[in-house]
């Protein structure tokens, strides 16, 4: 028993996190957020952390530090680390091992940094915080590391300011910071999702690689199967705050003993044939187009065509003018050159100077559905509100009409008096397709409408928008750098890069060598759910750059 005390530096035995809802009109009520959950994490282990959104996964994180986020409390179990009940600590003995013996690596490093200060600063300030080191050796430290995490000018990278590094060199500053104190444990809480493919690849390497070569513990937090099964040893399944299914990586992986792992290890398994070119109901041609205010070209001489009941994927990663091409399409970024037609008509570059019936038959949904409806509004009246402007529909033949959309969405006519904070993520993104679906468009412009979901939830959502499709003959230029996706409901595939389609054609033709180098890259990036593809990928990389 005393070598198991040693040897597990994480114990969370029979853990229980409550919350208080206060339903309107109704007595506050008590919400169990997770539910008797047990985990052991190891020294120099991994413990993967994966299920949908309120599964429990970042509450689990957070309770390693014993902390639960406004209005959660820990209510019951034992969380030790180094062999202490921490949920015993006072706030004292709490503010020392935060940041001490266990760090946290957030989601969104863009939001985590100070804006004012440099990274050097911010990387080195708990180990001085908590008097682990001289300034020098602290600083010295954090070069190394930035070395490890493979950061450019490693001497020099700690004197810029975070708005002068790309996404992926902040996340791996911000786990830098992490690791700079020498803790025991790192929790590493989506530290990937909100990457493009191609940086996601570079930041899973940094992290395999320093909690390789610095010998800690860590939990590790996604909703991406595939993307834990490259750096976890272990694996926890998590669905409503109970543990699904809990194993190594190589047995929940490659024989999921319960059917919710079982989905979760099958998920994107769509098969969406090709549709046939007809008529096109947008053309692009030649578009060029920069800011106000800038001197430079974000979107170069950009030709693609998209047909009626056709899905057209663009795809790349950011910066490369996916959703500047959307802004131009939809005439909130008027083009320099060029010209765009659509459903025979010669569009107008400028929004304002566009038809009622160029704005109703190309509507958008957005990528966070959280800020693309308003919170104050039922679900009624958002979906309603199309039916008024375009349509005229008022009373009960607009309330019908909410119905039979509520019908189409696989949601139900129960939801029509509801609010936005009483619908999960799913849920809520298709409220904005029924939204769109209400303007009866000939053209749906998905922006990332999937990225923010969870695989099961986004599989749902893909299988709808195909089952609209081919009901209602709408077309969809469909915006995403997940090519999992593109594979799932892509006709036509255009890859961007730099502001310019790099490859263009049928999903066939784009997905079949030989390739550009570009789209090589974006193909190869795309984690696969089997062990060891990590390491496969990057061998395959140094043998083609000569071993370099």
């Amino acid at each position: 028993m005393l070598d198991q005390v040693k040897t597990n530096l994480l114990e969370i035995k029979n853990l229980r996190i409550e919350a208080t809802s206060y339903p309107p009109g109704e007595a506050p009520r008590k919400v169990v957020l997770v539910d008797d959950v047990s985990v052991s994490v190891q020294q120099g282990r991994v413990l993967g952390l994966i299920g949908e959104s309120g599964a429990g996964k970042s509450t689990i994180g957070l309770s390693a530090m014993s902390f639960a986020r406004g209005g959660a409390r820990l209510a019951g179990g034992q969380i030790l680390l180094n062999g202490r009940d921490i949920r015993e600590a006072g706030a004292g003995e709490l503010r020392g091992l935060r940041g001490r013996e266990v760090t946290y690596v957030a989601q969104s490093a863009a939001a985590a940094f100070n804006p004012a200060k440099r990274l050097m600063e911010q990387v080195i300030e708990t180990s001085l915080h908590h008097k682990l080191m001289p300034r020098a050796e602290a600083e010295a430290r954090a070069v190394d590391l930035f070395r490890k995490l493979g950061l450019p000018n490693p001497e020099t990278f700690g004197s810029r300011y975070p708005h002068q590094v790309s996404g992926g060199q902040l996340q791996r500053a911000m786990t830098a910071m992490a690791l700079c104190p020498r803790p025991d444990l790192v929790v590493f809480d989506e530290p990937t999702t909100a990457l493009d493919v191609t940086t996601q690849i570079d930041v899973l390497v940094a992290i395999k690689a320093a909690i390789r070569d610095t010998g800690v513990a860590a939990l590790y937090i996604t909703h991406d199967l595939a993307v834990v099964a490259q750096v976890a040893d272990d694996i926890l399944v998590l669905r409503g705050g109970k543990k699904v299914e809990y194993g190594t990586t190589d047995q929940i992986i490659n024989s999921p003993q319960q059917a919710y792992t079982q989905a979760l290890v099958s998920v994107r398994s769509i098969d969406h044939a090709e549709k046939p070119d007809s008529a096109p109901v947008l053309s692009v041609a030649n578009i060029t187009a920069r800011y106000k205010g800038t001197n430079f070209d974000v979107l170069k001489n950009v030709t693609v065509d998209l047909s009626a009941g056709q899905t057209l994927a663009v795809v790349g990663e950011s910066g490369s003018g996916k959703s500047t091409l959307a802004r131009v399409i939809t005439g909130l970024l008027p083009a320099s050159q060029g010209r765009i037609t659509f459903a025979g008509r010669t569009l107008s570059a400028d929004l304002a100077s566009r038809t009622k019936d160029d704005l109703r038959e190309l509507q958008m949904i957005y990528q966070m559905a959280d800020t693309a409806m308003n919170p104050r509004q039922t679900v009624g009246t958002i979906i309603g509100r199309p039916l008024e402007f375009y349509f005229g529909l008022k009373g009960a033949a607009k309330r019908a009409r909410i119905q039979e959309l509520l019908e189409e969405i696989e949601m139900g006519a129960g939801f029509i008096d509801r609010y936005p904070a009483e619908l999960s993520g799913g849920q809520k993104q298709r409220v904005c397709i029924a939204r769109a679906l209400a303007a009866k468009p000939k053209l749906i412009i998905c922006d990332e409408v999937t990225s923010a979901l969870d695989p099961l939830v986004a599989d749902g959502i893909l299988k709808l928008l195909l089952a609209l499709q081919e009901r209602e003959g709408v077309a969809y230029l469909f915006i995403t750098h997940d090519l999992a996706t593109v594979k799932a409901i892509a006709d036509k595939i255009a890859v961007m890069y730099r502001g310019q389609v790099v490859r263009y054609g049928s999903k066939t033709d784009v997905l079949t060598p030989p390739f550009d180098d570009y789209t090589d890259l974006l193909l190869s990036s795309v984690p696969e759910m089997k062990l060891g593809w990590l390491e496969s990928v990057l061998a395959s990389r140094k043998m083609e750059s000569g071993g370099n």
